[in-house]
């Protein structure tokens, strides 16, 4: 499998500067591959993605902390995203993707080593089995921590996914809100039924984040705007962004993450809001210790 490379090395400087303190709450590390290799199981297999890399990145972008989410390429082996953690000086924290067989003395180690949630991924092209009753005996296990779930999945299966979401007792962030099919619009079916789940619930919170991923039409992302920005406005205490940072399998779109950071001040519109995004709500959820 070939090694693939999905981000701009010198990307735009964005027009926007975010709040003191902001945090970008959704990133990943590849690798490098040397030293933490890649999951047999993986799906894909990125160029090295290294913590020097994301922290150059973060800097330029003008942000202080950063949440490195595991990704799926390396499996279950957290080793590269606790590699990174540690090398953050306390600017970062994780979440892990774990191995329904672990243990709780395991997950003491990975919560010592920066780690506050574990992520469930429910997309097919990405991984092949979904477990949802060892899921929900993880999420029970890691309540005693304070950690939270996050749960990644596609619109056409929230429906079926309620009944799993209902019995996870710790709060829920949902990647890229669940993502939406964006074309429809503002009252489109897929968002309107995000917004419902987001209403019914107030344990799950949401990653406002994926403009590269989820609009049609592109730069400067207009659609999505339209669509998210009333996301923001309506569950301000509940949202969370992330540059999604080196943006796996988007190699059919590799995206500038300066033009993604200049999104941020037209979905969140007031110093207020921009505050709660970027850093009050990530604080909370990340550093409440």
């Amino acid at each position: 499998m070939s090694r693939t490379k999905t981000w701009v090395d010198a990307p735009s400087m964005p027009r926007f500067v975010p709040p003191p303190g902001a945090v970008d709450a959704h990133v990943h590390v590849f690798g490098p591959a040397a030293l933490f290799p890649f999951s047999p199981m993986a799906k894909y297999h990125p160029e090295d993605a290294t913590p020097e890399m994301l922290f150059a990145l973060r800097s330029k972008l003008g942000f202080s902390r950063n949440v490195i989410v595991q990704a799926s390429c390396h499996g279950t082996d957290n080793s590269a995203t606790l590699n990174a953690i540690a090398q953050s000086g306390g600017t970062a924290r994780g979440v892990a993707v774990v191995d329904p067989a672990i243990t709780d003395a395991e997950l003491d180690v990975l919560h010592a080593g920066g780690i506050r949630g574990v992520r469930f991924n429910f997309l097919k092209r990405l991984v092949d089995n979904a477990p949802k009753d060892k899921f929900l005996d993880i999420a029970r296990r890691i309540d005693r921590l304070g950690w939270h779930v996050v749960v990644y999945f596609e619109a056409d299966i929230l429906e079926e996914l309620i009944p799993f979401l209902e019995a996870i007792p710790t709060i829920i962030v949902v990647d890229h809100l669940g993502r939406p099919d964006i074309a429809q619009g503002s009252a489109g079916k897929d968002i309107t039924a995000f917004r419902h789940l987001l209403d019914t619930y107030p344990n799950i919170w949401t990653k406002v984040s994926g403009a590269e991923r989820l609009s049609p039409q592109g730069p400067p992302f207009d659609d999505f705007v339209d669509v998210i920005r009333p996301v923001v406005e309506a569950y301000p205490d509940r949202v969370l962004w992330g540059t999604d940072w080196p943006h796996p399998n988007m190699e059919h779109r590799i995206p500038d993450d300066g033009q993604l950071v200049d999104v941020l001040p037209r979905i969140a519109v007031t110093a207020e809001l921009q505050r709660q995004l970027l850093v009050d709500n990530p604080m909370r959820l990340y550093w409440a210790d």
